[in-house]
């Protein structure tokens, strides 16, 4: 399943959808400004929060937390000293990982579970406005931990 996210570059507190690949809204991304630390809610299009995305407020290495209903699902942190690749780790609440990577002039991304690829966000095509893809490539994926590693991995990399 494909999505496309399309960020609003003057927006208040960062809202923007994530449409599917027929056009609907799936998720709106709603950013939460005037917050001590950058924050991200995750919701369906009624309006529930599927997972919410904060910034480690003080950190050497940028990190990120993805929870869902008060609980840590994921802690995303990206690694340094990659020369133009930018390489992230998302160490699952059950102890497994997700790696990141990818080139910073392809704007491609690979988000991989046990070697395999699980999905690919691109921003390779879309140069006029802040759109990105996230294709979600294996059934069964968890849609909204997935897109909100998406949005960890945009935060962290305009964070640079």
């Amino acid at each position: 399943m494909r999505y496309l996210v399309r960020e609003r570059v003057f927006g208040i507190g960062d809202d923007y959808w994530i449409d599917d690949e027929y056009g609907e809204h799936s998720f709106l991304v709603d950013g939460k400004a005037l917050r001590v630390r950058q924050t991200f809610e995750l919701k369906d299009p009624q309006g529930e929060i599927v997972a919410v995305v904060r910034r480690k407020m003080v950190s050497l290495w940028g990190t990120m937390w993805i929870e869902r209903d008060g609980e840590r699902l994921a802690t995303v942190r990206k690694k340094r000293f990659t020369p133009l690749r930018n390489r992230f780790r998302a160490t699952l609440a059950d102890g497994s990982a997700l790696s990141v990577h990818g080139s910073v002039l392809d704007k491609e991304y690979d988000i991989e579970l046990g070697g395999e690829r699980l999905a690919r966000i691109s921003r390779k095509w879309f140069r006029v406005r802040e759109t990105y893809a996230v294709d979600i490539e294996q059934p069964g994926a968890d849609v909204p931990l997935v897109l909100a590693l998406a949005v960890c991995v945009d935060a962290l990399t305009h964070h640079d």
